[in-house]
C-alpha cells in the first residue's frame, strides 16, 4: 500500500508536511489533503486484500479528522494546546475571566430581548463576531509569539462559548 511515510500516529501536522503553529495557508492544508487522501482512498485498494482495505480506510479516516482539526481555526487552537501540554478541559474547567461572564450575560440578555427581531438579532451576531475575532487573533499571539499555551487554552475555551453563542444566533435568525 503506497501509504504516506508517517505513521498514523504522527502528529495532524507532522501527517500534512505543515508548520506545527495556528497560522496555516488554507491553500496549502487543502491541497496536502488532497494528495494524501488520493494516495490512500479506500476506492483505489478495492481490489486488494482486506488488510491492504482496512488500512486504506484507517489512512483515510485518520487524514479526514486530522483535516477538519486543522482547517478550523478554534479545534486547531485546541489541538495545538494539547500537543504543548495545556488540555483546554472545557467540561471540567469552566473558569473564566469576570469581564468575559458579564459579557456573556449580557450577549444572552440581549439575545432573549431581541426575540425574533432579525435587526437586532443580526446586530447582535455581528458583535459576537467581532468578538470572536479579536479572540482568535489574540489565541494566534498567544501560541505562535508567546508560546504560552496555558494562555491560549483560557481563551480557547472562551472561544468555544461564544462559537457556540453564535450558533444560537444563527438559529434564532432562521426562526
Amino acid at each position: 500500500m503506497n501509504t504516506p511515510a508517517l505513521s498514523l500516529q504522527s502528529n495532524d501536522f507532522e501527517l500534512f508536511g505543515l508548520p506545527q503553529q495556528f497560522a496555516q495557508n488554507a491553500t496549502a492544508l487543502d491541497a496536502a489533503w488532497k494528495r494524501l487522501q488520493a494516495q490512500v482512498h479506500p476506492d483505489k485498494f478495492s481490489a486488494e486484500p482486506a488488510t491492504s482495505q482496512r488500512l486504506a480506510m484507517q489512512w483515510s479516516v485518520r487524514l479526514n479528522e486530522a483535516y477538519q482539526r486543522l482547517k478550523k481555526p478554534i479545534s486547531r487552537a485546541a489541538y495545538l494546546c494539547e500537543l504543548a501540554g495545556a488540555p483546554i478541559q472545557a467540561h471540567h474547567n469552566t473558569a473564566m475571566p469576570t469581564d468575559f461572564l458579564m459579557q456573556q450575560m449580557q450577549w444572552r440578555e440581549a439575545l432573549a430581548d431581541a426575540g425574533q427581531d432579525a435587526d437586532a438579532l443580526q446586530t447582535l451576531f455581528e458583535a459576537a463576531q467581532a468578538w470572536q475575532k479579536k479572540a482568535l487573533a489574540l489565541c494566534a499571539q498567544q501560541l505562535d509569539n508567546a508560546h504560552d499555551a496555558l494562555a491560549a487554552a483560557g481563551t480557547v475555551r472562551q472561544l468555544l462559548f461564544v462559537d457556540k453563542f453564535l450558533h444560537e444566533v444563527e438559529n434564532q435568525l432562521d426562526f
